[in-house]
């Protein structure tokens, strides 16, 4: 693993830090409390090559490797955590697509995909009672003549009302994870309808939906991979996510530990800034030491699955630490701010709520840690 950033690696990270600096930060606030990412926001996202860093440039991705997807990931969501995970949901689809779908398919949706004139991708895989367990799915897809019928619900569903195509697994055999499929369908397919919306503590600019589908149908050229080989599939993709997630919590530490020392050097109390107290020099010592920590164990999976060895294990580790980390460096950053950082006046607020969700989707922490276990005790 290279610990020096290559020049094009430090170009993607200094164009997406300079983006989101200047183009997002200062609409964070309004983002969580509109519930909405501006449009000028998504096309300035795909205009820089962020909805497809590591997605070929033949088919009009930037190229870039899993290493700046990490560094771009981070800057983003030290910006907006919820216009972070859009972007993270979007080049793993564009990864799936890319990487599963036949020519036809691929040029369809990936190009569109990266130049944003889909506006987002969007992960399908959940259902009510089937998160953790995949292979507890209900929704089903049916052959008829030369169309798949994909008929069910899915839920927590990000991007849903707006994103240009779904990336969603449906059962096509036998119970169980062996008889699940994945499909590519746009957004404006009959049968597709788009259910309620979430109430969310955190992410709130990111919309989360139901999809339901009642009669769904999609050509054959639909099928992304093997039939059957759903599975396979959204456990590959998944691996790949946790490496963005973890970039995600990284950056809204990174937020949250900024916002810490900043408020720590200003604030007097009994005559002299917080930052001269022990206890406040020892949450800022821990969070940066934390910090440094889950960007090595991410940039070791990022580079791993770069290089194109296995890095499941590796994506596991980075994401259960990164999160865990994440969420008590915002803890502690709002605890150094005292009752001003339980008010929206300060970000840590937001912060905090926005990090908490990180320790649950693409695998909760549990989940991580079967993981790992499993693969150090093969």
């Amino acid at each position: 693993m290279r610990f020096e950033l290559t020049e094009e690696q430090q170009l993607v990270q200094a164009a997406a830090r300079g983006f989101a600096q200047e183009r997002i930060a200062p609409r964070a606030a309004a983002i969580d409390h509109d519930e909405k990412i501006p449009a000028d926001v998504l096309d300035g996202l795909a205009e820089l090559g962020l909805f497809g860093v590591n997605l070929p440039e033949s088919l009009g991705g930037a190229e870039a490797g899993v290493v700046a997807y990490h560094l771009a990931m981070r800057e983003v969501a030290r910006a907006c955590a919820s216009t972070a995970v859009t972007m993270a949901v979007t080049n793993m689809v564009g990864e799936v697509i890319a990487a599963f779908g036949d020519e036809e398919t691929r040029r369809a949706f990936v190009p569109r995909l990266c130049d944003g004139s889909l506006r987002a991708g969007s992960f399908a895989l959940s259902e009510a009672e089937a998160g953790s367990d995949p292979g507890a799915m209900r929704t089903t897809a049916r052959r008829d003549g030369d169309a798949w019928v994909i008929d069910g619900s899915k839920q927590w569903i990000t991007s849903g009302d707006f994103a240009g195509v779904f990336v969603v697994w449906a059962r096509t055999g036998d119970a169980g994870p062996k008889g699940i499929s994945a499909f590519a369908v746009p957004s404006d397919t009959p049968g597709l309808s788009v259910g309620r919306h979430e109430d969310k503590m955190g992410l709130r600019g990111s919309s989360t939906t139901a999809l339901h589908f009642e009669g769904c149908r999609v050509p054959a050229s639909a099928l992304l991979g093997e039939l059957h080989g759903g599975f396979r599939i959204a456990m590959m993709a998944l691996d790949g996510g946790r490496i963005g997630i973890a970039s995600q919590a990284i950056g809204i530490a990174e937020a949250a530990l900024d916002a810490a020392i900043g408020y720590a050097k200003e604030r007097q109390t009994f005559g002299e800034p917080l930052a001269n107290r022990q206890a406040i020099q020892w949450m800022i010592a821990d969070g940066r030491t934390e910090l440094d920590a889950a960007i090595l164990l991410t940039q070791r999976a990022a580079s791993m699955k770069e290089r194109g060895v296995r890095f499941s294990r590796e994506a596991a580790m980075a994401k259960v630490y990164a999160t865990e980390a994440a969420w008590r460096i915002c803890d502690h950053a709002l605890q150094i701010h005292g009752g001003y950082g339980y008010t929206k006046e300060y970000a840590v607020e937001r912060h905090l709520r926005d990090v908490r969700v990180t320790r649950i989707y693409e695998g909760t922490s549990e989940i991580q840690r079967i993981v790992i276990s499993r693969d150090v005790l093969r």
